[in-house]
C-alpha cells in the first residue's frame, strides 16, 4: 500500500484554506503544475474527488473536509514531533535513564537532580536501581545511558568507564554500646552485625576487610538498602559498614560512627557508552562531575 506524503497533505491544505491553486503555489513555493500533481495523486490514492472549483473558487468536497482536518492533524503532529527531536538535539529536554546502586541514589543523586531542576528542567533522569553489573550490562544494551559503578571494574567494549568518588567506609554503631575510637575487624567480628548482601562489591570489601586479620564473621543480616541497614543499627539490632559522603546529612543520633583500622574505601565511578553523548545525557554528566570527591 502506498503511504500518503505529509508533503501532498500539506499542499491539500494550503489549496483548502486559499481556495486557489495559484495562491496555494505560490504560499509552498511551487510550480502550479506541481501542485496540480500533488492534489491529483492525494485523490488517486484515496479514490475520491478531495476539491471542486464553483464559480471560480476552489473548496473542499465533503470527502474532501475530513481528509483536510485530519491533515492538520497529521501535520500539527509532524510539526510538534520535530520540535521536540530539536529541543533533545539542543540539550533543552530529553530522558537519560540512569542505573546506580540504593546508596548512591539516596545519598548522592538527589543533589544532582535539584542541580538539573533548576538549570535543564526539562531533562527528565529515569532511575534505576541496580548492581554495578546490571548496570554495565544496561549500558552495553543500550537500555542505560549513564550508570554509577563501583570499581575497579573490567573495561567493557564500548563503554566508558571513569573514576568519580572515592569515600570512607565507616562503621555505624548503637550509640548505647561502648564503643572504641578506631574500629578493628577483631573488636566487630565479635559484635552483631548488619551487612550488605552478597551480590554487591561492598560486602566483598568487607569480607577482605575482615579477613585481613583472619576474621569470617556471619552477619545477623544481609540487605541491600542502606537506610533500611541504619534503621537496624538505630534499633540496636547490630553494627554495620557503610560508605559515608562527606555530603550526607547527619545520621541518626542513636548511631555513632567511627573510621576503621585499617582504612577502608568505597570508590565509585561514572559509566557510559562511549563516542557521541547526547547533550542531555551530557548535562548530566556534568552535573555529576560537580559531585566529584577524592
Amino acid at each position: 500500500m502506498r503511504e500518503i506524503s505529509l508533503d501532498r497533505l500539506r499542499t491539500l491544505v494550503e489549496v483548502a484554506g486559499r481556495g486557489s491553486f495559484a495562491e496555494a503555489a505560490r504560499a509552498l513555493h511551487l510550480a502550479a503544475p506541481t501542485v496540480s500533481l500533488h492534489i491529483a495523486e492525494l485523490e488517486d490514492r484515496v479514490g475520491a474527488q478531495l476539491l471542486s472549483r464553483k464559480r471560480g473558487q476552489v473548496q473542499p468536497t465533503a470527502i474532501g473536509e475530513v481528509m483536510v482536518e485530519r491533515a492538520r492533524k497529521l501535520l500539527a503532529d509532524a510539526e510538534q514531533a520535530l520540535d521536540d527531536i530539536q529541543r533533545q538535539v539542543q540539550g533543552l529536554s530529553g530522558r537519560v535513564r540512569l542505573g546506580a546502586s540504593t546508596g548512591a541514589i539516596a545519598h548522592l543523586l538527589p543533589q544532582a537532580l535539584e542541580v538539573l531542576r533548576q538549570d535543564h528542567p526539562g531533562i527528565d533522569v529515569q532511575v534505576a536501581v541496580l548492581t554495578s553489573q546490571e548496570t554495565l550490562v544496561g549500558l552495553a544494551d543500550g537500555a542505560l545511558d549513564i550508570g554509577l559503578v563501583a570499581l575497579p571494574q573490567s573495561q567493557v567494549a564500548g563503554l566508558a568507564i571513569k573514576p568519580w568518588r572515592r569515600d570512607p567506609v565507616m562503621a555505624f554503631l548503637p550509640s548505647h554500646w561502648s564503643n572504641p575510637a578506631r574500629i578493628t575487624p577483631a573488636w566487630l567480628a565479635a559484635q552483631p552485625l548488619i551487612l550488605n548482601d552478597a551480590t554487591t562489591r561492598l560486602s566483598r570489601q568487607t569480607t577482605e576487610w575482615f579477613a585481613t586479620d583472619g576474621y569470617h564473621p556471619v552477619p545477623r543480616i544481609q540487605l541491600n538498602y542502606n537506610d533500611a541497614i541504619k534503621s537496624l543499627v538505630a534499633a540496636g539490632y547490630g553494627a554495620t559498614l557503610l560508605p559515608h559522603e562527606a555530603s550526607a546529612v547527619p545520621s541518626d543520633v542513636r548511631i555513632t560512627m567511627r573510621p576503621l583500622r585499617p582504612a577502608l574505601w568505597r570508590e565509585l565511578g561514572i559509566a557510559h557508552r562511549a563516542g557521541h553523548v547526547e547533550r542531555s545525557t551530557q548535562h548530566v554528566l556534568d552535573v555529576l562531575w560537580m559531585l566529584r570527591a577524592k
